[in-house]
């Protein structure tokens, strides 16, 4: 009886722990019957006559040992062979060279034999256990996760979710601002999964550009349906970030779905990120233009790119240029970030002539899209205009000639005047 009570406090044990560290039913035989081959291996040198058999639903196991039968002077092997004699006390009718298959207590192996078994089963367990932590993380990388403070170090903090895993999150993840506690919740995004000597992990970031998409698609239901997509992200950590975001849907002003009635979707994220300032602004393929729209809320008067160098001379009026540069200079950068293209700024030194007047002055007559095709010609002002040839104007700018035609006779008639 207890040899029986033993065996099958095993499969108990192993119930428990799978039942714990959420091991699927199959890997728990597989695992099961590999640690009892081991130590049959060990012990027999063999373990290849044995059939191990696990009832997980019984809680129990089954060993049988395949044994061939020899003359009783002829046994060189007790574990692979069984002397006649033996045989026929199981069944008369046996004779040489038949094979024998009878089952066998593994209590009967002695209690070494059992506390082998334990090791190897709690080896294989402990194995099984990092590589289903590391597989299970590594497809959640990109995905935020909410984790409580279980202890602060000084170069990263040490958290468990709610199944009792640890991550960590390093000082140069967090936020400048951020300032935690033991027990607080922490959100934020998993960054990567390190895996060094079979040892997982988990690292999170609060400082990524992905965390900030993350809580944009939690926050903007448009995003998460797919309705408008987030092409660019730029950002420095607690301070400043900007978003690119283009809509799929003519209907859907990306920018309003992004911010919200009176900044109610986006004032959510802003105090997720320690009231980090985000201007969402339109993405376009028209590299101008997107830089233009990067450097909001400066106004450009122009723009010269090198696309081969990816740098562009942008050129703006005096009172416009610490807008574009930003505190710190932190505008121009996210919009360098941004982009992709180093931005250098100009002050407009050149005063246009007495009599010549700025595009924008216009606005009333001629359409803000027209004036901005003008506008990345070099063309700021009115004589700009006039001094280019009709046919340039319309090629270059790629406005109908209706349009150049109209542009053109309202640009003349204030000089006539």
């Amino acid at each position: 009886m207890a040899k029986k009570v033993e065996t099958i406090s095993l499969i108990d044990t192993f119930s428990e722990f799978k039942e714990l560290k959420n091991i699927d039913r199959l890997t728990m035989v597989s695992v099961l019957e590999e640690s009892f081959r081991n130590v049959l291996a060990k012990m027999f040198g063999t373990d290849e006559n044995y059939d191990v058999i696990i009832n997980p639903d019984k809680g129990d196991f089954e060993i049988w040992r395949n044994r061939q039968i020899v003359e009783d002077d002829a046994l060189e092997d007790e574990n692979l062979q069984i002397r006649l004699t033996e045989a026929k006390k199981i069944d008369a009718d046996f004779e040489v060279g038949e094979d024998v298959t009878d089952e066998v207590h593994f209590a009967d192996f002695g209690r070494r034999a059992v506390l082998n078994l334990r090791q190897t089963l709690a080896s294989k367990i402990l194995e099984l256990q990092k590589d289903s932590l590391y597989n299970r993380f590594v497809e959640r990388i990109g995905q935020i996760v909410s984790a409580e403070v279980y202890q602060i170090w000084k170069k990263e903090i040490l958290l468990l979710d709610d199944e009792g895993n640890e991550m960590l999150l390093p000082k140069t993840e967090q936020i400048p601002s951020d300032f935690y506690r033991k027990g607080e919740s922490v959100r934020a995004v998993v960054e990567r999964v390190e895996n060094k000597s079979n040892n997982p992990k988990i690292i999170l970031s609060r400082t990524s550009p992905v965390f900030l998409e993350r809580l944009f698609e939690l926050e903007v239901p448009e995003i998460h349906e797919g309705l408008i997509l987030i092409k660019k992200v730029a950002r420095i950590p607690g301070e400043r970030a900007k978003v690119a975001v283009e809509s799929y849907d003519e209907r859907i002003d990306p920018v309003g779905a992004c911010v919200g009635v009176k900044g109610a979707r986006i004032h959510g994220i802003v105090r997720e990120l320690r009231n980090e300032n985000i201007d969402v602004i339109n993405y376009t393929s028209n590299i101008n233009l997107f830089i233009q729209r990067s450097l909001s809320p400066a106004k450009i008067s122009s723009i010269r790119l090198d696309e081969a160098n990816k740098k562009a001379e942008v050129f703006l009026k005096p009172e416009e240029v610490s807008l574009a540069i930003g505190k710190g200079g932190m505008n121009i950068k996210l919009a360098s970030m941004l982009t992709g293209y180093v931005i250098d700024v100009f002050r407009e030194t050149d005063d246009i002539e007495d009599d010549d007047i700025y595009l924008e002055e216009f606005k009333d007559e001629i359409d803000a899209w027209v004036i901005e095709a003008l506008k990345k010609l070099g063309c700021d002002t009115a004589r700009n205009v006039l001094a280019i040839p009709r046919e340039d104007l319309i090629e270059k700018a790629d406005l109908e000639e209706s349009t150049v035609d109209e542009v053109l006779g309202i640009l003349r008639a204030e000089f006539e005047d």
